[in-house]
């Protein structure tokens, strides 16, 4: 995206840029969760040490008295039992700077529509941010219903983009659920940004932002969009309360006039001649009972991948390893993701016809 990598971390990338760089970033991350631009860093050992810390700093520089602003945290400090504290004594910090400057307090609270903080602490090691995306920009802001647990966006964007599909060939998803991959498939094709469907971002809200600027980022990123695909992308499932919902959300996301939905089972979906890659997302299994019903399916899964989607590349992404054996085909790749807290792997099928030469 035309910036550096200084680092690389557990849950994040680090870059250097401009308050400007933040827009270009939320508008066009797809596998993100928030932009959080640092403005501190210094050690504390305890509440006190943080409130004199972050009381030096000029807040005023990067939002006004008027903006109300809300803070989120990461910490992990011994003489801190509940993080509340810790967000009150930054909150403490920040009213106290505003009050010495203008006698009056900003209004703070858990509304993120405006000027969001990230405080992380860990050990004496603080740092501190702001959150240029305010809410968090794994959602893409299409998606208005939902049936059972849908992949969030981000997380879809991320597996899309760790297959080897080349956005020009067929994209086939049975067991669509909400609709969440092949609309993210179909963005992903036309070029279009995964911010375009928001209105606001915390960024917008600070001093110094420039809306003609994010005017033209957006218009810019308008005029590299493909305006069709020459290939289907195709979701079924065998909920019609599932295709309602996933169409509702197509069709938000502008995307309806290019995804082909289908009411079946899975093993009747439409496979398009033109050979591409077909993904699904079956269910995990949270209970035992429920795990022994989807033994047959995964069997089932492996058995329709192999005997009607010859000459695609398959993909099934799946939190349980064990209902992965039933499949019965080789993986060429095992990609591992976590879903929340879940241990996931995309697998990865070469879907020959007979024996691979």
């Amino acid at each position: 995206m035309g910036l550096t990598v200084d680092s690389i971390e557990p849950k994040g990338v680090i870059t250097k840029g401009s308050l400007e760089d933040t827009y270009y970033l939320n508008l066009n991350l797809r596998t993100g969760n928030k932009v959080l631009w640092e403005i501190g860093r210094f050690n504390a050992r305890n509440a006190d040490e943080l409130y004199a810390e972050a009381r030096k700093i000029e807040w005023d520089k990067y939002f006004p008295l008027q903006k109300m602003f809300s803070i989120e945290s990461f910490v992990k400090n011994d003489t801190i039992k509940d993080t509340r504290f810790a967000n009150l004594r930054l909150k403490d910090a920040i009213a106290d700077f505003f009050v010495s400057k203008t006698g009056k307090r900003p209004n703070s609270g858990a509304d993120k529509s405006e000027v969001v903080l990230f405080l992380h602490w860990l050990d004496d090691e603080v740092a501190l941010f702001i959150n240029t995306s305010g809410e968090t920009i794994a959602k893409h802001g299409y998606r208005q219903a939902a049936v059972k647990a849908p992949m969030i966006e981000s997380l879809a964007s991320a597996v899309l983009m760790s297959t080897r599909w080349d956005m020009n060939s067929p994209l086939v998803n049975p067991m669509c659920g909400s609709g969440t991959l092949a609309i993210e498939a179909a963005l992903l094709a036309l070029n279009r940004c995964p911010g375009h469907f928001r209105e606001n971002f915390s960024f917008m809200h600070l001093q110094g932002y420039n809306p003609r600027v994010w005017k033209v980022i957006k218009s810019e990123a308008r005029k590299v969009e493909r305006t069709g695909l020459a290939f289907p992308i195709i979701a079924s499932d065998n909920s019609e309360e599932a295709i309602s919902v996933a169409r509702e959300n197509a069709q938000y996301a502008g995307v309806s006039n290019l995804i082909k939905f289908q009411v079946c089972d899975f093993s009747n979906t439409l496979i398009p001649k033109q050979r591409g890659v077909i993904i699904m997302n079956p269910e995990y299994g949270e209970r035992l009972g429920d795990v022994e019903q989807l033994e047959k399916t995964y069997e089932e899964m492996g058995d329709f991948l192999k005997q009607k989607c010859t000459g695609y590349l398959g993909y099934i992404f799946t939190g349980n390893l064990d209902l992965a054996k039933k499949i019965g085909l080789q993986a060429q790749r095992k990609i591992e993701f976590f879903n929340g807290k879940i241990d996931c792997r995309l697998l990865e099928y070469e879907l020959f016809a007979g024996k691979k030469q």
